[in-house]
């Protein structure tokens, strides 16, 4: 039985913020930006939230119609960077962005304005692409295949249209599994400040449709 999957609307706000949070909460990422159990619990929301507003103006968000897993993707234009990265929450790649977001989410956390400045360096540009900001599954609902069939109908629309994708892997075995949907690396791994790594990751469309691995759900 395949997995029903609908574009998500602004009444969807809230579950999807809800959802990226609880995915997100052990990323180890989202531990760099927010480091400590606590602080991290009262505070990643609101850059989840952050993201949630920029995908919704400017992207798609797809969601299971059950709103147990999501995917926030971004059409970049062949003469622009990326909106961002998985860490950024800025609409554009402009300083004035980046900045505002740190004042809107946590004015004294400097990584979360340095997250976004990093990897919009990093990310692609003179190719039109796909941008996958951002893939959550409810921590209950992990492993159930719901990731894999978010990203599969977007790659399976880029294979018909002959158009890349791209994405930054957060974590070794995320990057593995991204692999085998047919992504590769994307120049050097970005080293966070006393962090961990993030693997640019370059989709190449596939001419004829092949079958998709479960993908990692954060």
């Amino acid at each position: 039985m395949g997995v029903a999957i609908r574009t998500a609307g602004e009444d969807d706000r809230e579950l999807i913020v809800r959802l990226l949070d609880e995915a997100f909460q052990d990323d180890p990422v989202s531990g760099w930006v927010f480091p400590g159990a606590e602080y991290r619990r009262t505070t990643h929301h609101k850059l989840m939230a952050a993201f949630t507003d920029v995908v919704l103006a400017d992207g798609r968000i797809d969601v299971t119609e059950d709103g147990s897993a999501c995917a926030l993707w971004m059409s970049v234009p062949a003469e622009e960077p990326g909106a961002g990265g998985s860490g950024s929450g800025a609409g554009d790649a402009g300083d004035d962005g980046f900045a505002r977001t740190r004042q809107d989410v946590d004015p004294d956390n400097e990584r979360v304005e340095l997250i976004g400045r990093l990897t919009a360096d990093i990310h692609p540009s003179g190719r039109a692409h796909e941008y996958l900001w951002m893939i959550g599954v409810a921590p209950g609902r992990q492993g159930e295949g719901l990731g894999t069939a978010l990203i599969g109908s977007v790659l399976d629309r880029c294979d018909r249209e002959g158009r890349a994708a791209y994405l930054e892997a957060s974590n070794e075995r995320s990057r593995r599994l991204y692999e085998r949907l047919g992504f590769e690396a994307a120049g050097q791994p970005l080293s966070l400040p006393d962090g961990p790594s993030m693997w640019p990751m370059w989709r190449e469309p596939r001419s004829t449709a092949t079958g998709s691995p479960a993908l990692p759900e954060g």
